[in-house]
């Protein structure tokens, strides 16, 4: 925001659910399965002040929105520089309540679309998730603090600058992302970036990377 690059973070259901729901979590009366599956606690921004519903109205209208307006952005290529997807809790693959078929099927129409964009050629799309299911992993995570970094999550990179054919063992995590943010846009490191890149280092580690080993950015 400081600077005055445009950002939005676009959600599953949004729409549906300012329209319909009573308080935060109680809806009307619905048939089964035709409830808003957003959820609240899956969007942060939504715990900042400077996004209060009352006096960051605004600032809600600008940033906040709904699939729906994902999709017309990515047909339209007005998609913003910097863009937050988080699909509807049935389409987010999470054990034990929602279906990977379902995710699967709803993440390869959404890719389709976004290679069918006119601003396809100038994108970098990074799928990830924010835990591993609770499945064993045979790699222990790298040392560092009490928060993390933690077991290995999927992640995948779509664009046409990404290296084809590529597995990247380069050592990451979640904030890799905005690691990337910063290098494409030149902003400054956010100091929570920085202390956990310090913490890695005291404790015989090297940084997280930014994601770029997984680019060709020569192209």
């Amino acid at each position: 925001d400081e600077q005055g690059i445009a950002w939005k973070w676009y959600a599953g259901a949004y729409n549906a659910t300012l329209a319909t729901a009573t308080t935060t979590h109680t809806f009307p009366p619905s048939a089964p399965g035709l409830v808003p599956n957003y959820q609240f606690h899956h969007h942060p921004f939504n715990y900042y002040a400077k996004f209060d519903p009352v006096s960051g109205a605004a600032a809600r209208t600008a940033h906040f929105d709904d699939e729906s307006k994902l999709e017309a952005d990515i047909a339209a290529g007005t998609l913003p520089p910097v863009v937050f997807y988080k699909p509807e809790g049935d389409l987010n693959q999470h054990a034990g309540y929602a279906s990977v078929d379902a995710g699967d099927r709803h993440l390869a129409e959404l890719i389709a679309k976004l290679e069918a964009s006119p601003q396809f050629a100038n994108m970098v799309v990074v799928i990830t998730y924010d835990e591993n299911g609770g499945f064993w992993d045979h790699a222990a995570p790298p040392r560092a603090d009490l928060l993390g970094p933690g077991s290995r999550v999927p992640t995948i990179i779509v664009s046409p600058f990404a290296k084809a054919g590529t597995i990247d063992h380069t050592q990451y995590d979640t904030a890799s992302i905005l690691r990337l943010i910063h290098r494409r846009f030149d902003l400054a490191a956010l100091p929570g970036i920085t202390a956990r890149d310090n913490a890695l280092v005291a404790a015989g580690g090297k940084p997280m990377g930014d994601l770029t080993n997984a680019l060709d950015l020569t192209k």
